[in-house]
Parts: structure tokens; C-alpha cells; sequence
């Protein structure tokens, strides 16, 4: 199923071209990946579970950005091979239901089956991890709070430049002048994104379009956070590192230089004494699994 068709809403016009960088040695081999479907009932997701090498670790399920509004697992094929690659972990990148045909919680709903799937498919003990680049990156730290409140413990929540604010209030969106997104555009695809309410309660449990709306922020799983200092978007990620700091949370953010918002798509270098934030997130989520593989 192609992720620009049907549910999955419009094609991926006017999202950046994507490009691939072979990070470490240029000589390493494509990981492995396969595309499937799942079955979430009323509709199929679109997935492609990338395998890199013989001992892969962990289970990474990887939300794409696009504004809650475009994107798909197509689009996001190299960029999410490569953080197979470095990462060590399989990646299950995955469509959701895209706005405005679909709101806020269809998005949420399917990342969360595709954690679930992965965690079946995971061998004992084995680590469960949830991320995303932009809107994804939302989502995934909005599954991060059901799987806590759940009783359902993630590994790690890998978050990279995630819009959190839908008033888009900080200083940072209008530090630089022209930068992408612009705070109007993504206002209005907050508005498209979460309709009127930015809560959802089923079974008792509230389903958050953003993880700011929740009432308490301890007990998540440790986050990996990065976010360019050009970014809009910055300051919301720097403020909800310190807020999950605060309050116990294992966190680890990088702010990078001269970044701007997006750069999960681009290959922008892969010097191993500054790596991009792509090499980053992938190194710095290895660095926290395998330690606990080689102690199993």
C-alpha cells in the first residue's frame, strides 16, 4: 500500500528531498528491509522494517514527520535506513493516518499498533524503542506517555526536533527570519492536526496530541533529543528536556549549530567529530542499548 493514497492522504510535494550519506565506513553494505501491512482493524498500516546486519538489537518504531499532514514510509526510506545502520537496531518505519482527513488520536493510534506489533515480534527482553523526526516526533512522544501510563515500559523515546506548542509562542519561532516552518503554517496544521479538542479519552486514559497538555511528565522512558539552534522549533525542544529533567527523567539533548529545521532528510556531513544530527541520534541510541545487550 502506498502511503500517498487513500487514508494515508496527499503525496509527499513540497517536503525536502530526501538524501542518503553512508555514515562510518563508506563501504558497508544497505541494510535489509521488507515492506508489510497491519492489520489495525478498520484499516491496514503501511510499514518497512529495515534490518542492519546478522545481530541486529532493539526494535526501533520510527514516526515520519510532514506536518501531520504529508510524509510517508516511501519518502523516509533512506534517511530511515541509515539510522538502521548506525542505530544497530531493526527500525520499523511506519505510516499513520494523515490530517486533515484523519485527526488527532488516528495518528497516535497507529504508531501505538505499530509498537505493539514490534514488541511481539521482539525477542524476550529485548529492547522496545518509539521516535520521530518533526510531527512524528510528537506522536512518538505522545505514545510515549500511553505506553507509561499503560504499564507498557519503552527503552527509549528518540525525539528528534518535535513540534510541542500549537500556539507556537517561544522566542525561537521568530529568531530567524524566513526559517521553516514558518509559526503560521504551523499553526494552522496544529488546528488541522488536533480539530478542536488536543485531548482524547478512551477507557479512561487520555490520549495527548502533544505532551505538554500532560498533567504529570515523570516516569517516561529516558529521551534522546536534538534539535538545530536555526530551528523554530528549538526552544520547545529544549524547554521539554528541561521539564522532563525536572521531574527525574534520563534525558540527553544536542543542540547543533548552524542547523535548521528538517535536517533528518538531508545528508549534511559525516565527520566523526561532528557528526549531523541524523549520525547523532543513531550513535547516541546504540550507546544506551548495546551496553545492556552485552550485560544480558
Amino acid at each position: 500500500m502506498r502511503t500517498d493514497d487513500g487514508p494515508y492522504g496527499p503525496p509527499d510535494a513540497g517536503l525536502p528531498a530526501p538524501t542518503s550519506v553512508r555514515l562510518g565506513d563508506p563501504r558497508r553494505e544497505e541494510a535489509d528491509w521488507e515492506g508489510r501491512s497491519l492489520d489495525a482493524g478498520t484499516h491496514s498500516i503501511p510499514v518497512r522494517v529495515y534490518r542492519p546486519g546478522p545481530n541486529p538489537y532493539g526494535w526501533l518504531v520510527w514516526a515520519h514527520g510532514g506536518s501531520w499532514q504529508a510524509g510517508s514510509v516511501e519518502h523516509w526510506h533512506e534517511p530511515v535506513m541509515d539510522l538502521a545502520r548506525v542505530s544497530g537496531c531493526t527500525v520499523v518505519s511506519t505510516g499513520y493516518r494523515l490530517a486533515p482527513r484523519h485527526r488527532h488520536p488516528a495518528q497516535l493510534d497507529d504508531v501505538l499498533t505499530a509498537l505493539t506489533w514490534a514488541g511481539e515480534q521482539a525477542e524476550p527482553g529485548e529492547p522496545v524503542v518509539v521516535g520521530g523526526d518533526s510531527a512524528g516526533g510528537t506522536i512518538a512522544a505522545c505514545a510515549a506517555l500511553v505506553r507509561r501510563d499503560r504499564g507498557e515500559p519503552l527503552a527509549a523515546q528518540v525525539l528528534a526536533y518535535p513540534p510541542l506548542d500549537p500556539d507556537c509562542a517561544a522566542p525561537s519561532y521568530s529568531r530567524v527570519p524566513g526559517a521553516f516552518p514558518a509559526a503560521e503554517d504551523l499553526r494552522q496544521a496544529w488546528r488541522r492536526y488536533r480539530g478542536a479538542n488536543g485531548i482524547a479519552v478512551r477507557d479512561d486514559q487520555r490520549l495527548h496530541s502533544t505532551p505538554l497538555e500532560a498533567g504529570r511528565l515523570d516516569g517516561l522512558a529516558p529521551a534522546i533529543l536534538a534539535v538545530g539552534d536555526l530551528d523554530p522549533v528549538a526552544d520547545d525542544v529544549t524547554g521539554y528536556a528541561r521539564r522532563l529533567r525536572a521531574v527525574g527523567n534520563d534525558v540527553r539533548l544536542r543542540v547543533f549549530p548552524r542547523t535548521p529545521h528538517a535536517v533528518f532528510l538531508t545528508a549534511d556531513g559525516s565527520d566523526p567529530h561532528d557528526p549531523p544530527l541524523r549520525h547523532w541520534l543513531g550513535t547516541a541510541l546504540r550507546d544506551r542499548l548495546w551496553p545492556r545487550k552485552e550485560t544480558a
